[in-house]
């Protein structure tokens, strides 16, 4: 059979959560509301399957562009190209500089 080459191939073990971290998402993280120009990290919630990004861009630093419906379009830095992907907010937390 051949193998697989899915968008979540080999995410498996790398987006487990520990088992302390088990349970339910909090709400203070579905209703923060970020404007244009804030500053986000984009830690992915293994949890929740919807709106989830691309694996490459976990720990990645972007900036807020826009929202569109629930989910807010994010400008991410890749290299020298500038990436522009669209997340839910239970993948975003504010980015505290310092």
């Amino acid at each position: 059979m051949p193998k697989s080459k899915g968008y979540r191939r080999k995410t498996r073990l790398l987006l487990k959560k520990k088992t302390r971290e088990r349970g339910k998402l909090s709400l203070s993280r579905l209703l923060h509301g970020y404007e244009p120009g804030d500053k986000v990290v984009i830690q992915i919630d293994s949890s929740i399957h919807k709106g989830i990004p691309h694996r490459r861009y976990h720990g990645k630093v972007g900036v807020i562009i826009a929202k569109r419906g629930r989910s807010y379009e994010v400008n991410v830095t890749q290299g020298e190209a500038a990436k522009e992907i669209i997340i839910r907010p239970e993948h975003l937390r504010l980015y505290k500089e310092g």
